[in-house]
């Protein structure tokens, strides 16, 4: 073979592989967060300003009230690696149980995450006006009850404590099993507040739309003054991933039926699961396509509904 022909054809060869045909697949970057299964990312590209609407942080400078378990850190850092896997924007900080009222660690990250940051906080019925006023303009704009366990709170706290909060323009935020959620009925068809019920409010399965309790939230969202996260697909399931879909078809019937009233979360670090069985948070967020299929109500839920719930500016 000539030179002039040895040219010609490593000339040729090289035309081929640079071909869109055979140039090699761009590789997918890796996204590694600490306390979430998988590194790929989410198939769902979400708006700007998209919000979840819950997870928590974890500082061991704070101690654990009485009775809490310590926790592993889960620093505004490590949350920022979450951002960048599944492309939120705003997010709402959950004060947890762990710390019962002492809401340091909540705040800080709110300071630490900067302006795009609210949070929910924890306050028994001794709270000083005073420090309600500081919890706000320290980016609090709810309190929770964790009346899943006896701990800081309790159902006799709630109406008391409503009525000082709304007119802070705060909403009341619930974690609770169905079981309680029935006991509790009459209380929560009575308050005249804003009210949050965390996880699909636990409907349990198998029954799933036909349980009681599933019932009971239909009510209080047709009363207009209750809104349910779109979060912990893994908390009552019994199907499991990546379809979730027994607690996947409690989702879209609650988004069928106020979609102006549903916001998503994370649940991030996923504190109810062990540390080898964390969740694929791109799987969770790509749930969405399934619960809300529509784009603008799916909108609506990750950007609209929590400016409002949360007092984001609107854009």
């Amino acid at each position: 073979m000539t030179n002039t022909t040895r040219r010609s054809a490593l000339g040729a060869a090289a035309a081929l592989l640079a071909s869109p045909a055979l140039a090699a697949a761009p590789r997918q970057p890796q996204h590694r967060v600490p306390y979430s299964a998988g590194t790929n990312a989410p198939r769902l590209r979400v708006p700007a300003f998209a919000t979840d609407c819950h997870f928590h942080i974890y500082n061991d400078r704070f101690p654990p009230a009485p009775g809490g378990l310590p926790a592993p850190n889960a620093s505004p850092a490590d949350y920022r690696k979450l951002q960048a896997r599944i492309g939120t924007t705003r997010g709402v900080i959950v004060q947890p149980s762990l710390y019962g009222v002492d809401n340091r660690a909540t705040l800080d990250g709110i300071k630490e995450l900067g302006g795009n940051f609210r949070g929910v906080g924890v306050v028994n019925d001794k709270v000083t006006d005073a420090e309600l006023q500081a919890l706000h303009e320290g980016g609090i704009r709810g309190i929770r009850f964790n009346l899943a366990q006896v701990g800081a709170t309790s159902p006799e706290m709630v109406e008391p404590l409503a009525a000082r909060v709304s007119r802070m323009g705060w909403h009341l935020q619930f974690n609770l099993p169905a079981a309680k959620l029935l006991d509790l009925k009459d209380l929560f068809l009575r308050v005249n507040a804003t009210m949050v019920f965390d996880h699909l409010a636990h409907v349990p399965h198998p029954d799933g739309v036909n349980h009681a309790s599933f019932a009971l939230v239909k009510q209080l969202l047709e009363k207009g003054n209750t809104w349910v996260k779109l979060s912990g697909a893994y908390a009552d399931t019994k199907v499991g991933a990546p379809s979730y879909s027994d607690s996947s078809a409690v989702a879209r019937a609650f988004a069928q039926i106020r979609p102006d009233r549903m916001v998503w979360g994370s649940d991030w670090p996923h504190p109810t699961e062990r540390a080898d069985n964390k969740p694929n948070d791109a799987t969770l967020l790509d749930l969405l396509e399934n619960w809300v299929p529509d784009a603008g109500k799916r909108h609506a839920v990750l950007v609209d509904n929590p400016a409002q719930l949360y007092d984001f500016p609107r854009t």
